[in-house]
């Protein structure tokens, strides 16, 4: 199961983020493995985040936060913007976490190694990525107070929607054993900016469940029914040359 959760959308939860992963993982049983999105933005001066951080620099200013950023390291490095749950998720004894400087996944269960082997760092979150895996292994998502701006799995379809979907550079500071060093790649321009959309349109067709947990709301649904209505989805609402913004 792929979670997307906010511990505060909860309310008071005794424990924390420790008791909502025992009970996730006690109603997946000893069969289930549990996945989160553990990502890391602030290494990667092609982001969002470092666009925020530097805006307003000078020159010099821009130099000496470059040569801050800390290195992708994924067995040391905490997530980021992914909540409490799922940083708990990353440092559980014998979780697993894949190795993309930016988008990585972390996994604890029987198939977490399965899950996080093989993600390609010019593949944030395509074929090569642990959403395929759980697209193949036909996995529920779970989002656990937060809405579909989160759900990760509509990226999947961004590779799959086109044969020619946009693309562009990211670069990013890494850790590969070898010290500090930056990496340049190209892959896919994911845009969740008309996931919000896509989302009310996937619930409309009623493939979602929905109740509470304490005082979130709690929408359940296929991994596979999400990424293939959201193919279909792009492909009328978006062009392979042009995505939403």
């Amino acid at each position: 199961m792929l979670l997307h959760s906010s511990l505060s959308s909860l309310g008071h939860v005794e424990g924390g983020a420790a008791t909502v992963v025992a009970a996730l993982r006690a109603l997946l049983g000893d069969d289930g493995t549990l996945v989160v999105p553990s990502g890391t933005p602030s290494n990667s001066d092609t982001s969002p985040v470092y666009r925020r951080a530097v805006a307003g620099m000078s020159a010099d200013q821009v130099a000496g936060h470059r040569s801050r950023m800390p290195p992708y390291d994924l067995d040391s490095t905490p997530s980021e913007l992914t909540g409490r749950v799922a940083e708990h998720v990353r440092t559980l004894p014998g979780a697993r976490r894949s190795a993309h400087p930016h988008t990585s996944f972390a996994a604890v269960g029987p198939q977490a190694a399965a899950i996080t082997a093989g993600h390609a760092r010019d593949c944030l979150l395509g074929e090569r990525s642990p959403l395929a895996r759980l697209y193949d292994a036909d996995a529920l998502v779970l989002l656990l107070g937060v809405g579909f701006e989160r759900c990760t799995a509509f990226h999947l379809a961004e590779y799959r929607y086109t044969d020619h979907p946009p693309r562009r550079t990211y670069r990013g500071v890494v850790d590969d054993g070898d010290g500090r060093v930056w990496c340049e790649f190209e892959d896919v321009t994911v845009d969740a900016s008309d996931f919000g959309v896509l989302g009310a349109g996937f619930e409309a067709t009623g493939a979602v469940r929905r109740g509470r947990v304490g005082a979130a709301q709690a929408r359940l649904f296929s991994l596979v029914a999400a990424v293939d209505h959201a193919t279909d989805w792009f492909t009328s609402h978006r062009t392979p040359d042009q995505t939403t913004r």
